[in-house]
């Protein structure tokens, strides 16, 4: 059985704290939930990437579909036929149909998904709104003397 140490990931993405929880808990992997393989980037302070590896997947055959706060990815392929006169000996090229989801974090929004040699790439962005933005608020400045002779007329 394969142990994952997801604590390193913690430290250095913001927005996917609840996948990396899902992932922790997960006491093992099958064959089933680890495909198709992916990676998880981050491109920018607030912009990410997911990137599938669907070879054999054409555009048609793909879509990218998200609600509430869950990306889901689906693939459906149609078993292909062997040629007339030929006979699989191995077949080690997975072409099955396979559903993956990704749970994101509060404003993460995608911005588009692109296929490239294979690899299917799904940006996301953070988009936080104006009012939960951190801002900085100046300091008035006061002369010490004027309040010291303010206190004294009184």
């Amino acid at each position: 059985m394969r142990q994952f140490d997801l604590s390193p990931l913690y430290r250095q993405t913001v927005g996917f704290d609840r996948l990396f929880n899902l992932l922790d808990q997960a006491s093992g992997f099958e064959t089933s939930q680890s495909y198709p393989p992916y990676n998880i980037e981050r491109t920018g302070e607030n912009a990410y990437r997911v990137t599938l590896a669907v070879a054999g997947f054409s555009r048609e055959e793909l879509s990218v579909e998200t609600k509430e706060n869950t990306l889901a990815i689906k693939g459906s392929k149609e078993p292909a036929q062997p040629a007339e006169g030929r006979e699989v000996l191995h077949q080690g090229i997975a072409a099955r149909a396979f559903e993956r989801r990704f749970q994101l974090a509060d404003h993460v929004v995608v911005t588009g998904a692109s296929l490239v040699n294979g690899l299917l790439h799904v940006d996301l962005v953070r988009e936080i709104p104006e009012a939960q933005k951190p801002r900085r608020i100046d300091i008035g400045v006061t002369t010490p003397s004027a309040t010291i002779v303010e206190s004294k007329a009184a």
